[in-house]
């Protein structure tokens, strides 16, 4: 089942149990879908992949991550908990998470596979881990693990 399937039929169960928080936040995730649909038809592509998919709810759990801070910061302690919220439902949808050994695995494959030698090369190696990977590493952790390693094989 594509991702696209997944997300419409959670959504009709959310609407179902009436659960409003995951019927809204499904709508959103949808309404991005489309919205990256259009992109891609006026630029002559097919519609959104499973991997474009992974990578949008990836920068929306960032987005709501990087919200929830501010609201913390500022003293709205029930907005943070509702980002928190949906960032939990869109974390559903997402592959497993790598975790620090699998990251560095896959980065030292990507690095053998560009054949980079120093942080120079760290653009090819993150383009290589962005297209195996999408969605299932946190590209954050995946970016210090690339220049941890290419700095050790520089030295």
């Amino acid at each position: 089942m594509t991702m696209r399937q997944t997300i419409t039929d959670a959504m009709k169960q959310a609407m179902r149990d009436q659960d409003k928080r995951r019927t809204g936040t499904l709508r959103l995730v949808q309404a991005a879908v489309k919205d990256r649909d259009i992109a891609n038809r006026t630029a002559g592509k097919p519609e959104a992949s499973d991997d474009e998919i992974l990578a949008l709810l990836s920068k929306m759990i960032k987005q709501r991550e990087e919200s929830a801070g501010i609201y913390e910061t500022n003293g709205r302690p029930e907005l943070a908990s509702q980002e928190r919220e949906e960032i939990a439902i869109l974390k559903a949808y997402l592959p497993a998470q790598m975790d620090e050994a699998g990251i560095d695995d896959a980065v030292g494959a990507a690095i053998a596979e560009t054949g980079a030698t120093g942080p120079a090369d760290m653009g090819r190696v993150m383009a290589v881990l962005k297209a195996k990977h999408a969605g299932g590493m946190d590209f954050s952790k995946a970016s210090a693990s690339v220049k941890r390693l290419l700095a050790a094989a520089k030295a």
